[in-house]
């Protein structure tokens, strides 16, 4: 595979390529700085006054826009999922306006519906008025400097937000309108490109992903070895296994299969000066080893029996909730949650990291066995029933060394593409932010 084009030598011109304004001013505005000599600068309710009528009942054709509808940073609107129903007041909004989410300013949910519509009450529709076009204004909410700003003004703690009067007298960089729509058909150009770039790079992660899913299976299922007898393994999803291979119940080959706690949050020294590593589902990711802690809890936890530490070389696993059925390795000891199950391995009979990686590849498996509920949970006697195939020691760790190598250099290619994606958004913002604060002249690669 190619290491360059993995790394995203794709090129999208740096913003140094752009021409600047003969002539700029102070805008008087700190986050905002200096913008072209022929600009103004304007308070938003002046140019984009808010809708605040609201209806206490979602009208049953009316498409709905909550803030989960909104990608951060991108305005694309994501109108797949579509509620029944909405159990609490929302606003209407109207085509040609803009809306922008004032819970969580920093996610940058701003977008321009082409339809009439409802939404959440987080959400503000803005209209533009006289001369602001709603492309323009769009962009100009989406500009970095005053998301952050906008953002130093929230109040409340586990819920900021910025008030509608907050976002009312905000200020607006506003050109002629002839270069509004100038400046609004570049960056639709523009980042249509980026967006596609970043399009291409997402898929080629999930292909190398695919890639890696299908090494493992191969290896803890059909060995190293292609000129093996095989045999029926019995279990319909596991297929043919070489012919020396066993099949065994997981709890055959387990020490230990045990499901993690959480220490009672209410006594407050077991989460102070913490140095037990204590994990939880968003540990867990595409690779095989187990990420950062969620926190580090006391020792006093683990004296006192309310806490759990489960030894280096486990393999753990998400038993419950929306993530169940994701298998990590545990390199170093630590504790875990309530909604991970660890399972430690007979070392005598099985290596540890062949161990991990045989639940690795079952990934899809218990999630099929999971009960399709709200709140889906596997019980630790349904993962020691789990069928395991298990070849000689010497075969597992030459599995387990062979799988470590090949997944390494794919973890690091998807490090290298996951970079790349960075890095077209960073350029996203900066042309965006760059355009509408006419840092940037733009007029002329419209034209061209």
């Amino acid at each position: 595979m190619n290491r360059a084009r993995v790394a995203g030598a794709e090129r999208v011109p740096p913003l140094r390529r752009y021409k600047r304004y003969p002539a700029y001013k102070d805008s008087g505005v700190e986050w905002l700085e200096e913008i072209p000599a022929h600009w103004e600068v304007k308070r938003l309710k002046y140019v984009a006054p808010a809708r605040l009528s609201k209806l206490d009942v979602k009208p049953d054709d009316a498409v709905y826009v909550g803030l989960e509808h909104i990608e951060s940073w991108t305005c694309r609107l994501l109108l797949e999922n579509q509620p029944e129903t909405v159990d609490s007041v929302v606003g209407s909004f109207k085509a040609g306006d803009v809306l922008f989410g004032k819970l969580r300013p920093y996610l940058a949910k701003v977008a321009r519906p082409d339809f009439d519509g409802v939404c959440t009450s987080e959400i503000l529709p803005l209209r533009p008025v006289g001369e602001c076009s709603q492309s323009y204004l769009m962009y100009a909410l989406l500009n970095a400097a005053y998301i952050y700003w906008l953002d130093s003004l929230t109040y409340g703690t586990k819920m900021p937000r910025v008030s509608p009067e907050q976002v009312a007298v905000s200020f607006v960089s506003l050109p002629p309108v002839p270069e509004q729509r100038a400046i609004a058909a570049f960056l639709d150009r523009e980042t249509a490109r980026i967006d596609a770039l970043v399009a291409k790079k997402e898929r080629l992660i999930e292909l190398l992903q695919e890639k890696r899913t299908a090494l493992i299976t191969r290896a803890v299922t059909k060995g190293l070895d292609p000129t093996v007898p095989m045999k029926d393994s019995g279990v319909e999803w596991l297929g043919e296994i070489p012919a020396h291979w066993e099949v065994l119940a997981l709890k055959r080959r387990a020490k230990r299969i045990q499901t993690g706690t959480t220490p009672p949050t209410s006594e407050t020294t077991y989460y102070e000066d913490g140095v037990v590593a204590w994990y939880g589902p968003g540990s867990f990711a595409d690779e095989l080893p187990l990420q950062a802690p969620t926190k580090f809890i006391a020792e006093s936890a683990v004296r006192d029996g309310v806490a759990r530490v489960f030894e280096s070389g486990t393999a753990v696993i998400v038993t419950i909730g929306a993530t169940i059925g994701k298998v990590a390795f545990m390199e170093r000891a630590g504790s875990c949650n309530q909604q991970i199950t660890g399972v430690t391995f007979d070392r005598q009979r099985v290596d540890a990291r062949y161990g991990a990686y045989q639940l690795k590849r079952l990934e899809p498996v218990l999630r099929g066995i999971a009960p399709n509920t709200t709140l889906p949970i596997l019980d630790q006697e349904e993962v020691g029933y789990l069928p395991f195939a298990i070849p000689p020691d010497v075969e597992q760790r030459a599995i387990a060394a062979f799988l470590d190598h090949e997944t390494a250099r794919i973890d690091a290619l998807i490090a290298k593409v996951h970079d790349a994606i960075d890095r077209l958004k960073e350029l996203r913002t900066a042309l965006i932010s760059a355009a509408v604060t006419g840092k940037i002249d733009v007029r002329e690669e419209v034209a061209a």
